[in-house]
């Protein structure tokens, strides 16, 4: 389980530049002392000074995350269920760090998702990549109990509860059976059950782009939490040309958001294999392309590439 301890950070994070800017308010942020449009906000480089604020008064989690990263996609939905099941103890501030680089920067995201805590303006380490439920419940735990060890007890009003606001709020359409299935199975950890879900999904509708994707970002989970980082990048070293061990190291490049170094580690592969051993590298490249999403640069960049090697 992961410790959580203010000292943990010390010297990671660095917000000085952040702290004590003039914030002017935004349509929709939070103010220090009032209520809050939701329990889960979106926080940027400008409005970060009131979320330092509130944290004065409750824990904020800052979910630090980005469109392309697959792992981001599992971990997120989990952290905002627990937070709005705590029902204002906690606010959860989630930063899209390619639109924000000043917080990617104060908070030296080499890698995401990575969560990290703020209790009285002071980062606490949560989470770095996709971990289950379960253990999402337990470090929330910590934080509460680091929260009241340092005096940070509040709780934090959300605009409407009183039915004063958010009446005419729209709903969100139900989430189809399979995928509900696979994200329940997401949360508990079981991947296979998931991967099995979307699965059948497809095979009732090959064209669901949300199962597609969904399916290369489980896939991806299974298959790096088996690895330790040191053992498969030396077994990539040993073996340059072995596709299962250049594999692991994509897939672990991609898990911690370095797309570029996993699309160019298997397309460099793929231009020194023999034509007759390439398939397995080219599907490979395209399940991680659907991972990524069809419209990112690098990905298009990369399918470029892929493409004038094919032909």
């Amino acid at each position: 389980m992961t410790d959580i301890s203010p000292a943990a950070l010390r010297g990671a994070v660095d917000l000085s530049t952040l702290r004590n800017r003039p914030t002017p308010p935004a349509a929709g942020a939070p103010a220090a002392g009032g209520a809050v449009p939701d329990l889960v906000v979106d926080a940027t480089d400008e409005t970060f000074g009131q979320i330092l604020e509130i944290s004065r008064s409750v824990p904020v989690v800052v979910d630090l995350w980005a469109e392309w990263c697959g792992p981001c996609k599992q971990l997120s939905p989990i952290i905002e269920k627990v937070t709005r099941e705590l029902g204002g103890k906690v606010l959860l501030a989630k930063v899209d760090v390619d639109a924000n680089p000043q917080l990617a920067q104060g908070f030296r995201a080499q890698s995401i998702p990575m969560v990290v805590a703020l209790i009285a303006g002071q980062p606490v380490p949560m989470f770095t990549g996709a971990v289950p439920e379960q253990q999402v419940r337990e470090v929330f735990a910590q934080l509460l109990q680091l929260a009241a060890q340092n005096g940070v007890t509040g709780t934090i009003p959300v605009a409407g509860d009183d039915g004063s606001a958010g009446e005419d709020a729209p709903t969100e359409p139900p989430m189809p059976p399979l995928h509900a299935e696979a994200f329940a199975a997401i949360e508990v950890g079981d991947y296979t059950a998931a991967i099995a879900a979307y699965e059948k999904a497809l095979a009732e509708n090959p064209r669901d782009e949300d199962a597609i994707a969904g399916l290369g970002q489980v896939r991806l989970l299974d298959r790096v939490q088996k690895l330790d980082l040191h053992e498969a990048r030396a077994a990539a070293a040993a073996a340059p040309l072995d596709p299962e061990a250049q594999f692991a190291v994509a897939d672990l490049d991609l898990a911690g958001g370095h797309v570029d170094d996993a699309f160019g580690r298997l397309l460099d592969l793929f231009a020194q294999l023999p034509s007759e051993q390439r398939t397995p590298v080219r599907e490979r490249l395209i399940e991680l392309f659907g991972v990524i999403g069809a419209a990112d640069p690098r990905v298009v960049s990369a399918r470029n590439r892929l493409s004038s090697l094919l032909f």
